[in-house]
């Protein structure tokens, strides 16, 4: 699923449902709010909500809206519920919400946020925001789903920026829930990832991709990869390994390391490329289309270049 109507999407999971006047009184002193209007009578594509400006001059904005539910994990069915799995396949929840982002972020709650799990398990409601372009009659019918200057960073900041007030404003908030990279945060989590924009610091790819370890069912080996990557429109990374080889910690810093890496200096299909990794030990990287793991989006694959008997797929 590519961007279209949204071009991001993250929740704030709630332990009751809140109204959507909280919700804009939770932003309107940070944030040139719109006013409130009701977008859809269908909860799956949106109820009463309201717009933050963005990028006015290309039409940007977020769009928040209350979810008086738990969050669909399944994402509905053609038969079973057609209507949650046309918005879902519109890209309602965002255009990286795929069956099972929420089951995946909570198995893999295991680095700074282990407390996420019971958040997630506890959430009644949750509140949605997403970016887009394309919203309204001002962006006419040839308004492109990228403006001119689109910049995924800079939208990630906004989006995560808002999150973090409601957080801070709504008792009823849980925690910060980004299903595209599968990754769940804290109020706390969030206000110091946004002290550290204001002092003029990069916000820590965490809060938009997270990383995973798996053991593979052949002996001794496992994966790590990150999720998330997409967000920024760039390939995620895997990396496979013998256990008793490379410290899964290690390589969980040399996946963040060249995740920030290859931001600006992405891998070309068919390119074979080898750096430095955990220990002084080269890796090799080549582009797949898919990786082994769901959600299905592309990877960069790694091994240890002094491995042998590379496990079969």
């Amino acid at each position: 699923m590519q961007k279209g109507i949204f071009t991001q999407g993250i929740a704030v999971l709630l332990s009751e449902p809140v109204t959507i006047e909280q919700a804009h009184r939770a932003l309107r002193e940070q944030f040139a709010v719109g006013d409130i209007n009701d977008f859809s009578k269908q909860w799956a594509y949106g109820g009463k909500s309201f717009v933050i400006s963005f990028r006015p001059e290309v039409n940007g904005y977020l769009m928040v809206d209350i979810v008086d539910r738990p969050w669909p994990d399944d994402m509905g069915h053609p038969q079973d519920d057609p209507r949650l799995f046309d918005a879902w396949s519109l890209g309602q929840f965002g255009p990286f919400a795929y069956p099972g982002n929420l089951e995946r972020s909570v198995e893999q709650a295991w680095g700074s946020y282990p407390e996420g799990r019971q958040a997630a398990a506890d959430h009644q409601a949750f509140i949605r925001i997403r970016t887009s372009y394309i919203l309204g009659e001002q962006a006419g019918d040839d308004a492109p789903v990228l403006p001119e200057g689109y910049d995924p960073m800079q939208e990630l900041v906004m989006i995560t920026a808002a999150a973090a007030r409601l957080m801070e404003e709504l008792p009823a908030a849980l925690c910060y829930f980004n299903p595209g990279g599968e990754c769940l945060a804290s109020g706390g989590m969030l206000k110091e990832a946004w002290s550290q924009v204001e002092a003029g610091e990069t916000l820590s790819l965490d809060l938009w991709s997270n990383i995973r370890l798996y053991r593979l069912p052949q002996e001794d080996w496992i994966l790590m990869d990150t999720v998330g990557m997409w967000q920024l429109d760039v390939a995620d990374h895997e990396a496979i390994f013998q256990k008793d080889r490379s410290n899964p910690t290690h390589v969980a810093d040399f996946l963040r390391n060249i995740s920030l890496y290859f931001l600006k200096d992405s891998i070309e299909a068919g390119i074979v490329v080898q750096v430095e990794g955990p220990g002084g030990i080269a890796w090799q990287g080549e582009l797949y289309d898919n990786g082994i793991l769901q959600p299905p989006r592309q990877t960069v694959r790694w091994y240890r270049q002094d491995e042998t008997g590379q496990p079969v797929q």
